[in-house]
């Protein structure tokens, strides 16, 4: 039990581990109260193996319906700047931090996205920390600043961080670290920015020096 009286998800990540076991096991997770009010859990997405993991904030609304990471407009964008950086999209694993969506309200038919707290991503981190010893990427993309805060602690920034060549902290033990880490800015960021195509260009930029530490092997 946290100090916040959320339970955490530990005790619900199978004892073996495979991308089926955590997507079978995923949706019986109580660990924080996300669960109440979701669709569904939304585990990564991806083949065993991948070279490449993208790191995320949480499901979007279209994510919680589909069950499935980035599919919505911030996904597609996301699509897009992968293709554009020359990232094989079949070498990529893409998943959220938090793994359930938290939302507040409606507009029209669409739920209102609401950042999760802290205590949220800490909560969820035992379902990433097993999706990293499965897949055991060589690097690590984190989409935004809860992906990032979520590696690095609350003194993250995107700005500071973004496109460098970063280390895995040795605080967040791994069966096999990734040997780097690219910082960018979330996909959905790009969509509310008032210059969309400078934005989208800074973030295909920052996926292309992955792209590069990947061909380096």
């Amino acid at each position: 039990m946290g100090e916040d009286g959320r339970p955490g998800a530990a005790a619900w990540v199978p004892e073996r581990l495979s991308l089926r076991s955590l997507r079978e096991a995923a949706p019986a997770c109580h660990g924080c109260e996300l669960y109440r009010d979701a669709t569904q859990v939304v585990m990564g997405r991806g083949r065993r193996r991948a070279r490449l993991l993208l790191l995320g904030e949480q499901p979007g609304d279209q994510e919680d319906r589909q069950g499935r990471p980035f599919v919505g407009p911030a996904g597609r964008l996301l699509d897009d700047a992968l293709a554009a950086a020359e990232i094989d999209p079949s070498d990529v694993f893409t998943t959220n931090v938090v793994k359930h969506f938290r939302w507040s309200g409606t507009r029209g038919k669409r739920r209102i996205h609401q950042s999760p707290t802290r205590a949220h991503v800490a909560a969820c981190a035992p379902w990433l920390q097993a999706e990293m010893d499965v897949v055991r990427p060589d690097g690590v993309v984190l989409l935004g600043a809860t992906a990032g805060k979520a590696v690095y602690g609350s003194s993250f920034r995107v700005g500071d961080a973004r496109g460098g060549d970063l280390d895995w902290p040795a605080d967040l033990p791994l069966a096999r670290p990734p040997a780097w880490v690219v910082a960018t800015t979330h996909p959905s960021s790009v969509l509310r920015a008032d210059n969309r195509a400078t934005a989208y260009d800074a973030l295909v930029g920052d996926l292309a020096v992955a792209a590069r530490l990947l061909a380096k092997g």
